[in-house]
C-alpha cells in the first residue's frame, strides 16, 4: 500500500494559467506558470511595455533621495 504522500506525488497539480486563466499542469511543462510559449511572451510583453508596475508607498524614502542627489 502506497503512503498518503507517494499519492499526493503522484497527483498532477493544475493551475490557471497567469495569461489566459486556462488549466495547465504543473509537471512537465516548460512553459510554467504559464500554459504555452505564446502567453509567456505576452506576459514578458506587458513588462517590457511597463505595463506591470511594483507598488511604491510613499515612506520609502524615494523623494528624499531624489532631492538629496539632484
Amino acid at each position: 500500500m502506497a503512503s498518503p504522500l507517494h499519492h499526493q506525488q503522484n497527483l498532477a497539480t493544475i493551475i490557471k494559467c497567469p495569461t489566459c486563466q486556462q488549466p495547465t499542469s504543473w509537471q512537465d511543462n516548460p512553459h510554467r506558470p504559464f500554459c504555452s510559449d505564446r502567453c509567456r511572451l505576452i506576459d514578458l510583453g506587458c513588462w517590457a511595455e511597463e505595463g506591470y508596475r511594483v507598488p511604491v508607498q510613499d515612506g520609502s524614502g524615494l523623494s528624499e533621495f531624489l532631492e538629496n542627489n539632484e
